[in-house]
């Protein structure tokens, strides 16, 4: 599971089973999780975030999308 983000309590990752699907990351916070597909950018499914909690990981998201799709390129491309 190669971690590609850390930003305060969000480790962004992704699994390295996933190669044939679409690219994505998936983010832990304590229990709580999440997937979002990143082109476009949208929650596919979650797990014990709330409503704003997940509005501020779309935004992390957005602000590194070019970077995560870069890691995700960059690893299962190889």
């Amino acid at each position: 599971m190669p971690t590609v983000l850390r930003s305060g309590p969000y480790r962004v990752f992704f699994y390295t089973g996933d190669r044939h699907k679409p690219p994505h990351v998936h983010v832990e916070r304590d229990t709580s999780k999440a997937k979002f597909w990143l082109e476009p950018i949208s929650l596919q499914s979650s797990a014990g975030f709330s409503r704003a909690e997940l509005n501020t990981i779309y935004r992390l998201i957005e602000q590194h999308q070019p970077l995560l799709l870069q890691h995700w390129h960059d690893y299962f491309d190889s």
